[in-house]
């Protein structure tokens, strides 16, 4: 999207900057990691866990925040800097792969009786943040994610457009809506996930394995994707505008693994 393509008129850009929120929240990244957050706290943090994707975009939206202050103050030399897409896919490649590791081992090492949890496993690289039943821990989760290029491309976007209509307050306004939209998205996604996962019987033996295992490799490969999208340049060509059909095979991915479960325990009952 391109400056021209933004409207001119405040309320309007108010309500695209919203949707680009909702739609920057269905990124295939931001799935995976609020869906292996949460089912990763949903054991001995089940609040944390209900709340992680509302955190993961409250950090998000905290450095959207700042990125559209500072372009609004330095709009005359501002210049997205080039290296930020390298950090950005990184910073979701290594997270991604983490979550991953650390739920398919969660799943493996449970016992067949019991509902996979976390307890027993540490990475001192990120167990400390996929452990912690502090909200900060997965705020800043949100914050490193939002240092990628697209993230601060898009703000820099509507920050510059803002500058026609309100000046830096309104591009401050702008960032909180983008937060808000990705609330609604990130927010919903993991309350879901939380909720499929909340159960005491039977099922939720087997959908917190099924969904444990669809999780981890959802995770890996989406964390492959970014590296693919990195070093190929098809892919990369590829990519390009389908990052919606991307996000809805995520969901889809998901909701049809806990159909499965379903389906696997459709005639049995604790003991």
């Amino acid at each position: 999207m391109a400056i021209e393509q933004l409207p001119a008129n405040a309320s309007a850009l108010l309500g695209v900057v919203f949707l680009l929120g909702m739609r920057h929240g269905l990124d295939a990244d931001h799935l995976a990691t609020i869906d292996g957050l949460t089912r990763y706290n949903l054991a001995e943090r089940p609040r944390v866990a209900r709340r992680a994707g509302f955190l993961f975009s409250l950090g998000h939206g905290a450095v959207v925040m700042l990125v559209a202050l500072a372009v609004a103050l330095w709009a005359h030399r501002w210049g997205t800097p080039a290296w930020l897409e390298t950090l950005g896919a990184w910073t979701s490649i290594l997270f991604l792969t983490a979550l991953g590791l650390l739920n398919l081992l969660a799943v493996l090492r449970s016992p067949h009786d019991q509902v996979v949890r976390s307890v027993g496993l540490r990475s001192r690289l990120f167990g400390r943040f996929s452990h912690s039943g502090r909200p900060l821990a997965i705020v800043l989760i949100g914050a490193l994610f939002a240092l990628s290029f697209d993230t601060v491309s898009q703000t820099s976007l509507f920050a510059l457009a803002a500058q026609h209509v309100g000046g830096w307050s309104f591009s401050l306004l702008l960032g909180l809506v983008f937060m808000a939209g990705m609330m609604v998205t990130d927010g919903a996604n993991g309350l879901w996930v939380a909720r499929l996962l909340h159960s005491g019987d039977r099922r939720a033996l087997v959908a917190s394995r099924v969904l444990g295992l669809t999780i981890a490799g959802l995770s890996l490969l989406v964390a492959l994707f970014g590296v693919l999208r990195l070093y190929s340049p098809g892919v990369s060509v590829w990519s390009e505008g389908r990052e919606l059909l991307v996000a809805v095979a995520v969901l889809a991915t998901l909701l049809l693994s806990f159909l499965f479960s379903l389906w696997l325990t459709r005639d049995t009952r604790l003991s």
